[in-house]
Parts: structure tokens; C-alpha cells; sequence
């Protein structure tokens, strides 16, 4: 290497007394390029087939008061995910609405509260919610006591859509999905 032509090798070598220093640097180096190969090979693949953690097993949330005793869980928690079973607002003592659109409004969103909290969670926390109503002239008085449920206006996405009848002569029917922050 030392007699090349071009006397590149000559020049970037020639601090080297003799071909056997070259050849130790050249292996110290050979040793610390694959040496750093194995390493990254090793935490790639320990990444690669890793598995995620399993979520917790899911937990059931219903109120010892529900309304409807139908086969149905009014909230399952899944990992840090809320899923909330559509509801209407039923008085618990008559299993029927409330004469008053607002007090049937209010026995909804309370009951939505009740599971939230069973959960750790707040009406802030949800992020997706449903409403069905038979009366879609409803909708503002819906919205002005909805409002009222929330400390933020960073409200959930939302569907409000008309339905032609629901359970139990109910006005309004809700579902939601929520994620604890």
C-alpha cells in the first residue's frame, strides 16, 4: 500500500512505522464496526418481536339502578377507552320518561356523568357522542342544557340525527365514546 502511484495511501500512512501497525488498526476498527452492527441488530430485533403490552382487561361499568334491565352493559372500559351504551332519559321510579323534555334531557346526560365517573372520567373526557330524537325541533333546547354538562368547549365531535320512534316513547337516545386523558 505504501508504493501506490497515486501516493494517497503513502501520505495518509506514512505516520505508520511499518504494515503490521496498519494492519492492528485496520482489526481495532474491522472489531469496533462490527461489534456496533451486533448492538444495533440486537436492539432492533429485541424491538421487532417484542410484543405491546396487553391492555388491562376490560371492565363492565352499570349503575345498580338502570333503567332497563336489558342483556346490555351501559359502559365497558377498554384499556383508557370508554364505550357508553346508547340510554334515554328514564325516570327510575316509572321506567318512562318525564313529562318535561328537560327533565328527560337531564336524566340522560346524568346517567352519561354516573358511568363516566365510575370510570375516572368527566363529561370532558368524551369524544364522540350520538344522539337520535324523534323531534328534531328539539334541538335547541337539547343543546342549551347539554352545554351545561361541560367545564370546556372543547366539545366531542357529535351526530345528532331524527329517528321515528325509540324505546319506551323516549325523545332523545344517546351513545358516546370517551378517552381518559
Amino acid at each position: 500500500m505504501r508504493n501506490n502511484p497515486n501516493g494517497y495511501y503513502t501520505r495518509a500512512l506514512s505516520k505508520f512505522k511499518n504494515d503490521t501497525q496498519v494492519e492492528e488498526l485496520v482489526n481495532r476498527r474491522m472489531i469496533f464496526l462490527a461489534g456496533t452492527l451486533v448492538l444495533a441488530g440486537i436492539l432492533t430485533t429485541r424491538g421487532a418481536f417484542s410484543r405491546p403490552t396487553p391492555q388491562a382487561t376490560r371492565q363492565v361499568f352499570n349503575s345498580p339502578n338502570k333503567a332497563i334491565q336489558a342483556p346490555y352493559s351501559e359502559a365497558i372500559l377498554a384499556g383508557n377507552t370508554l364505550y357508553l351504551a346508547g340510554r334515554i332519559g328514564l325516570d327510575p321510579k316509572t321506567g318512562k320518561p318525564p313529562a318535561a323534555v328537560e327533565d328527560e334531557v337531564k336524566l340522560m346526560l346524568d346517567s352519561f356523568k354516573t358511568s363516566l365517573a365510575q370510570a375516572g372520567m368527566t363529561m370532558d373526557d368524551l369524544v364522540y357522542v350520538q344522539i337520535s330524537c324523534t323531534d328534531l325541533s328539539l334541538y335547541d333546547k337539547f343543546n342549551a342544557i347539554y352545554t351545561s354538562y361541560f367545564t370546556t368547549k372543547d366539545y366531542p365531535t357529535r351526530e345528532f340525527v331524527g329517528a321515528a320512534t325509540l324505546l319506551r316513547g323516549g325523545h332523545f337516545e344517546m351513545q358516546a365514546i370517551a378517552v381518559k386523558r
